[in-house]
């Protein structure tokens, strides 16, 4: 049987669950793994590394901004690696990260630019350009 408390109940639980399909202003990333970002590295590859959650709105903001960056042809090689901000806690203390939308561009094993909480496309732009 439907009843008020029943719809109000599951509306509230849809709102933490994190939507796995990717959204058309979202740049394509691979979730973070440990493995996947030492590879990355070793082969001297442009990682970015974004620290997300599901219910940021400055993540949400910052999604069509990268994904505009990263369909440029000079930044094509640039691996997205995504962190779950909510879920992935050892990886937010290996990289000393406290917020959510932070972005973290690597040149190889080097860190070449971090941002929190930028939604500017020409700052970002930058960020991502310091490790191409």
């Amino acid at each position: 049987m439907l009843t008020r408390r029943n719809i109000l109940a599951a509306t509230a639980l849809l709102a933490f669950v994190p939507l796995q399909a990717a959204r058309a202003d979202e740049p394509k990333f691979t979730n973070f793994t440990k493995e996947a970002f030492a590879t990355a590295q070793k082969q001297g590859k442009s990682v970015l590394v974004d620290v997300c959650a599901s219910w940021c709105p400055t993540c949400k903001a910052q999604g069509p901004i990268l994904k505009s960056w990263l369909e440029k042809p000079e930044n094509k090689d640039v691996l997205m690696l995504r962190v779950n901000f909510d879920t992935q806690l050892d990886v937010l203390k290996a990289f000393k990260v406290q917020n959510q939308s932070t972005l973290i561009m690597f040149k190889g094993e080097k860190e070449t630019a971090r941002s929190v909480g930028d939604t500017g496309a020409a700052t970002i732009g930058q960020l991502i350009g310091s490790g191409v």
